[in-house]
């Protein structure tokens, strides 16, 4: 059985993503998942932005679920600035966040 790349949800280890090896970059505490690994009537873009000192800036992505929206789960960058172009248009989620976790999974 291969392993995956998962964004779990802490509260019942559910999956969120799932995204083969070639599909996840990992920089720093980030871990950015390839755009077509995410559902995008899960996962949607706000108009909140963020400018990186580093990066550029980015848009939070909210994550729909039964009761409402979490606001600000991950983000994504349309553009980056020069040496960050390898995760334009990637979706970045923390490693360790108050409603899920990355880890491997089946």
């Amino acid at each position: 059985m291969d392993t995956h790349a998962c964004i779990l949800r802490k509260s019942d280890n559910a999956v969120l993503v799932r995204a083969d090896a070639g599909q996840v970059l990992q920089l720093g505490e980030s871990v950015y998942l390839h755009p077509e690994c995410i559902d995008h009537t899960r996962f949607e873009i706000s108009d909140r932005i963020y400018t990186c000192p580093e990066k550029g800036t980015c848009f939070w992505v909210d994550l729909k679920t039964d009761k409402g929206f979490l606001n600000d789960v991950a983000w994504v960058y349309p553009e980056t600035r020069q040496g960050f172009e390898h995760i334009a248009g990637w979706y970045g989620f923390y490693a360790h966040h108050r409603y899920y976790y990355y880890a491997e999974c089946d």
